[in-house]
């Protein structure tokens, strides 16, 4: 793999681009050279400007042209005007990110008779410190996402679907921590003092993460002390119907991807 194209710069693409370049050749050998789509031109022109072998093109067409593996990642509802006349040849390997839109939907959009794979890449791929899932599993787009942090191809759709449902709680979690500031700000703490001590405290829960020789719940019981404070708030705010609640927020987005 020489030439990765991406269509649709935004958080996701930038973290991709930043991800293979920072990386240098960690875990497969020179870097790709890179094309990125006009969408997206200030962040575009930014990383074209940091990084070497990074251009911006003049059109879409022009990345499917230059690319060996088009990525695609616009937004659910912009991507027919992002990708209306567009001619992929069949030798090309899109990987589609697009939430929302499934891969036979992408193939009419396009009319291709090229491989498309799904994946669900998240921001820390620019760290190179993100598991992405992939349906269905393909070496090249796997070698892609396997040197950017780690792959998890699934068995079918259905699988992929739950794995991108899960993906969507991740703001959920960042409202949250930010709850949890606005209340101690609430009780006279500064608010710096706030945001520093909680970022604090969850970036050491991150780290306990990566020990995966425990799941997670078993995780939760060690560093609960019986009839202790991490009980008590974790019985009385997350209840069974709290849980529920959540499983049913994240049934009936799974329903609207399928």
């Amino acid at each position: 793999m020489q030439r990765i194209g991406i269509i649709g710069v935004g958080e996701i693409g930038r973290a991709i681009v930043e991800g293979l370049r920072d990386g240098g050749g960690d875990g497969g050998g020179a870097s790709p050279d890179v094309f990125l789509s006009p969408r997206g031109a200030r962040t575009a022109a930014e990383l074209s400007e940091r990084f070497e072998r990074v251009d911006v093109c003049a059109g879409n067409q022009e990345v499917v042209d230059r690319s060996e593996v088009v990525v695609i990642a616009v937004r659910r509802q912009d991507h027919h005007e992002a990708l209306a006349g567009l001619t992929v040849p069949e030798d090309r390997t899109v990987v589609n990110l697009t939430a929302g839109v499934s891969t036979d939907g992408l193939r009419r959009t396009l009319a291709t008779g090229a491989a498309i794979v799904g994946a669900i890449p998240l921001p820390a791929v620019r760290e190179r410190r993100s598991v992405t899932v992939t349906y269905p599993s393909h070496p090249v787009v796997d070698a892609l996402f396997g040197r950017l942090g780690g792959v998890l191809p699934v068995a079918d759709q259905d699988a992929f679907d739950v794995f991108s449902a899960l993906t969507s709680t991740l703001t959920a979690h960042y409202a949250y921590l930010s709850t949890l500031t606005s209340w101690a700000t609430d009780h006279g703490i500064a608010p710096d003092a706030a945001d520093h001590y909680v970022r604090g405290l969850f970036q050491s829960v991150g780290r306990s993460l990566g020990d995966e020789s425990r799941p997670l719940h078993r995780l939760a019981a060690d560093h609960e002390t019986p009839g202790g404070s991490n009980e008590r708030i974790r019985t009385t705010w997350f209840d069974p119907s709290n849980a529920a609640a959540l499983k049913k927020a994240l049934d009936g987005l799974l329903d609207d991807l399928r």
